[in-house]
């Protein structure tokens, strides 16, 4: 699926969402990613949706975002509710949604200029 918003500013904006990966402004991603307005961490290895922990975002927590958009695959899948319950004691919001949904939402908040991040898990 390709975007045409055009968030001409916004280096790491996602052009386009396939089933492997993403394609940013600069590059292409195969593979899990997260990814924020200025940094790619294209080495993210996360295990299935229900065993992630907090742990598995400690690269990511470090970018300091205001919400987290994951993007679990083709479909929405939840994450247990101590994950929530882990990023809201640290003040970030999480939201769950398929990866094309995801990518829809981080561009719409990063065109917002808000300090959004995207783990998208392929």
């Amino acid at each position: 699926m390709e975007f045409s918003r055009d968030n001409a500013g916004d280096a790491n904006a996602i052009v386009e969402c396939g089933a492997a990966g993403v394609r940013l402004r600069s590059r292409a991603v195969e593979g899990s990613v997260i990814v924020t307005r200025e940094a790619v961490l294209a080495d993210w290895r996360p295990p299935a949706v229900e065993l992630l922990s907090i742990g598995d975002f400690d690269a990511l927590l470090e970018l300091k975002p205001e919400v987290v958009l994951l993007g679990t695959g083709d479909r929405q899948r939840l994450p247990s509710p101590a994950l929530y319950a882990a990023f809201a004691s640290r003040g970030i919001g999480l939201e769950v949604m398929d990866n094309r949904a995801a990518c829809r939402t981080y561009n719409l908040l990063l065109g917002e200029f808000r300090e959004v991040a995207i783990a998208l898990m392929f």
